[in-house]
């Protein structure tokens, strides 16, 4: 297991970096290779995670208690016969349209949950070609975004595609806010519009993720009892929460006036120059 302070570093990397369009489990992986620690993953890395889905739960607590408030009365009104439809209002639908999202990624994060797990797509190079790859993708949906939709004109199709996009998350170097900006550019939606309904729309895949990492986690920690501090996990949770909160806030109001330039750019240069280190052997 880490010590606290790696811990510590590992959580606000996570915070930082789940939120920006950089990926998060790119960083996971390769700072670690830079400081010369051991590959954190894929269980650790689901469970440091918990702190930045709550990070988005305490900033979007409004909207998510209003949206799944609005379901859940909506449906036991339908119920009682008393409405038509469950999703009469605009917050309900909304609701619905996240956990539709959803199912892309939990489909396929179960497919390929032992590819995952084994580390098959942790190769650094490969992360540094995905880095890249979907920065540039990002940098084109930029060129061509019209940005002439508010996510309140979000429909069903553009949910399914908002959803396979966030799917291609499970890919280390990709990025889940980067990935589901991509769709909502190409969709036409705005930049902020867009960054909002992909973090609301992270919430129960990463939830989800944590929890299903948590069985893999604890089995890790029956084998390495002697090496296991429960502390150290908490304080990484914790600053990955701390972390994330400053991220979303700061995505937000960038993203309200900036292109994403320069987040593409920083991913070119960071894939490239793990690609050098990796070749020289000075990371493995």
């Amino acid at each position: 297991m880490y010590s606290m302070l790696q811990s510590i570093v590992l959580g606000i990397i996570q915070g930082l970096t789940e939120f920006l369009p950089i990926s998060s489990t790119a960083h996971l992986r390769i700072f670690p290779a830079l400081l010369k620690w051991s590959d954190p993953g894929t269980a650790f890395s689901a469970v440091i995670q918990l702190g930045t889905m709550f990070a988005v739960i305490i900033y979007f607590r409004k909207d998510l208690s209003k949206i799944y408030g609005a379901l859940l009365n909506d449906l036991f009104l339908w119920c009682r016969g008393e409405i038509t439809s469950p999703l009469q209002k605009h917050e309900s639908k909304t609701a619905f349209w996240i956990l539709l999202g959803t199912i892309p990624i939990c489909v396929f994060g179960l497919l390929f949950k032992e590819q995952i797990e084994k580390g098959m797509v942790r190769d650094l190079n490969l992360i540094s070609f995905y880095l890249i790859f979907f920065g540039i993708l990002l940098f084109i949906s930029e060129l061509i975004a019209k940005q002439s939709r508010s996510i309140g004109k979000i429909n069903a199709l553009d949910v399914i595609l908002f959803g396979l996009a966030q799917s291609f998350a499970l890919i280390p170097g990709v990025s889940r806010s980067g990935v589901t900006l991509f769709a909502g550019l190409l969709l036409g939606f705005k930049r902020a519009d867009a960054a909002k309904f992909s973090f609301l729309l992270s919430v129960p895949a990463v939830f989800a993720s944590g929890l299903l990492e948590l069985n893999t986690f604890f089995h890790a920690v029956k084998i390495n009892s002697g090496n296991t501090s429960w502390t150290n996990l908490f304080i990484g949770v914790v600053c990955a929460f701390l972390s994330g909160y400053f991220s979303i806030h700061f995505l937000l109001k960038y993203l309200q006036t900036n292109k994403t330039t320069i987040f593409v750019i920083y991913r070119i240069l960071l894939g490239a120059l793990v690609i050098y280190l990796n070749y020289k052997g000075i990371i493995h």
